[in-house]
């Protein structure tokens, strides 16, 4: 048997997860990262303990599968996307903690961008709208606060990358720095049509091009582990951000194919082939993870508050004692009785972009109880994503593209057969949830074996998909819209 090794680098955890050839999961080891929240709005990780913590969760994956890192034939990355580091060539140590994500200390820098009229420069080359979500004006705010940095990245001391490239450093101990489209082109920073840094958003920035790592397709040979860390020399074969490995993990590779991973939050991305595609519909574009040096697309949209409204359900209402509860309180009424759940909690993204936006709860009556409101709250998960993939269906026939004929889900609250039926339900269209799930790690490892020769070709990875159930609409159309109408009149009710 060949098996592979992913390692899932997340924005609460590392894993590792070892797969066999066939795609099915073998062992899994997990640890928890601290979360460092220096002041309102800024949100920051231990780039060592992130190396630290992913190291040994490869380890004990392979001790828990029973094998040798001898019998791995390659190993596959994906990560939290748009956190950044920065770090000494020389010692390997960072200048800072990661800053993550989620962090808004660039918005002044992302302020300046918009005055200075480069917003549209900036989506026409990378396909992404100026927003303090993305690493180039978070490396920025390093060079700029931390002292000493900008001397040290004009004299070429200092190494950028986001949280693969990071890996990889630490995994061939110094001796590669190198990136991978689907990671760069959230950067803010690359050129998605020509594959390349771009002299004029760098310069823009007042970032040195000496700090940038090589850029690389997604499925290509990134170096090679270095034997004493697990115990062989394993080749790194494929690297992705984590939604562009969950679009590939879910064999979604040809124009139109699209997943929504129902996480925390929700991500869905749709491939649109070589076609680089400027939403009209509130969403971004973004490389999609490539096998050659073609460049290869997708529009994407996230929903910031998805299966964290079930949280909010357990820890804020305490109408539930454990997230499990929650489709058999929602199931215990036939319907939300008119009730419906927005949770703007942190503003709306897309297609809204409402950051103003502040949850609510419309349409109670004196027959309005908790088991009304958590199915609401269950629905606004498919409602947000619903919006979605109709922003992203009129972008697709606009550019004289088919409708979108199937939605393919992965993610924690996938699992939720009642969310998925009202998925389907409002779309209109079959919601297919595979037999294996772990879709993120999945595409990395998927990667890595087109690299090494475990996997001939896309369409040999499209024959191992298999779906492990289909969720077919059931609501008549009318019905639908009628839902989809009532939503979004709530949704203009939580900004005054």
């Amino acid at each position: 048997m060949t098996y592979l090794l992913a390692l899932d680098q997340g924005t609460s955890s590392s894993r590792s997860i070892v797969f066999d050839e066939t795609g099915r999961t073998v062992a899994m080891a997990q640890l928890e990262l601290q979360q460092i929240y220096p002041q309102p709005g800024w949100v920051e990780h231990d780039a060592q303990e992130i190396w630290r913590i992913q190291l040994a969760t490869a380890r004990d994956a392979l001790a828990k599968a029973g094998i040798t890192a001898a019998q791995v034939k390659a190993v596959g990355i994906t990560n939290q996307r748009e956190t950044t580091v920065v770090w000494n060539r020389k010692t390997g140590v960072p200048i800072h903690h990661a800053i993550v994500w989620q962090d808004r200390r660039a918005e002044p820098t992302c302020a300046d961008l918009r005055a200075r009229g480069l917003a549209d420069t900036i989506q026409e080359k990378t396909g992404l709208l100026v927003d303090a979500y993305f690493s180039g004006t978070k490396l920025k705010w390093l060079l700029d606060h931390v002292p000493g940095a900008r001397a040290q990245a004009a004299n070429g001391e200092l190494a950028f990358g986001t949280i693969d490239s990071w890996l990889i450093w630490q995994l061939t101990e110094g001796r590669v720095h190198v990136t991978d489209v689907s990671n760069a082109s959230r950067t803010m920073l690359f050129n998605v049509h020509t594959n390349l840094w771009d002299e004029d958003l760098l310069a823009a920035l007042d970032i040195p091009a000496s700090l940038m790592p090589t850029v690389q397709p997604s499925a290509s040979l990134f170096g090679e582990v270095a034997p004493a860390l697990l115990g062989h020399a394993i080749p790194i074969g494929g690297v992705a951000g984590d939604q562009q490995s969950a679009l590939f993990g879910q064999a979604c590779f040809k124009a139109g194919m699209v997943k929504n991973t129902y996480g925390t939050g929700c991500f869905m991305l749709m491939h649109t082939g070589g076609t680089f595609q400027t939403s009209h519909n509130g969403l971004i574009t973004t490389s999609a993870a490539q096998t050659s040096t073609q460049p290869q697309f997708a529009l994407e949209g996230s929903v910031f508050v998805g299966g964290a409204v079930v949280q909010w359900l357990r820890d804020g209402l305490h109408a539930i004692q454990g997230s499990g509860e929650v489709q058999s309180l929602a199931q215990s009424v036939p319907d939300s009785g008119g009730v419906i759940v927005v949770p703007a909690f942190t503003g709306l993204g897309a297609p809204y972009w409402k950051p103003d936006a502040r949850g609510s709860i419309t349409g109670l009556t004196r027959g309005s109880t908790l088991a009304h409101i958590a199915r609401a709250a269950l629905e606004s998960i498919a409602f947000q994503s619903a919006a979605l993939l109709q922003a992203m269906s009129r972008d697709a026939v606009s550019a004289g593209a088919a409708a979108v004929s199937e939605l393919r889900v992965d993610g924690g609250a996938c699992v939720n057969d009642l969310l998925m039926q009202f998925q389907a339900d409002l779309l209109g269209i079959p919601v297919v949830r595979p037999a294996v799930t772990e879709t993120t790690a999945l595409g990395a490892a998927y990667l890595a074996g087109l690299t090494t020769g475990v996997y001939r070709s896309t369409d040999e990875l499209s024959d191992l998909w298999k779906a492990e159930r289909r969720f077919l609409p059931t609501l008549a159309p009318a019905r639908a819209k009628e839902l989809m109408d009532r939503w979004e009149h709530a949704v203009r009710q939580t900004t005054l």
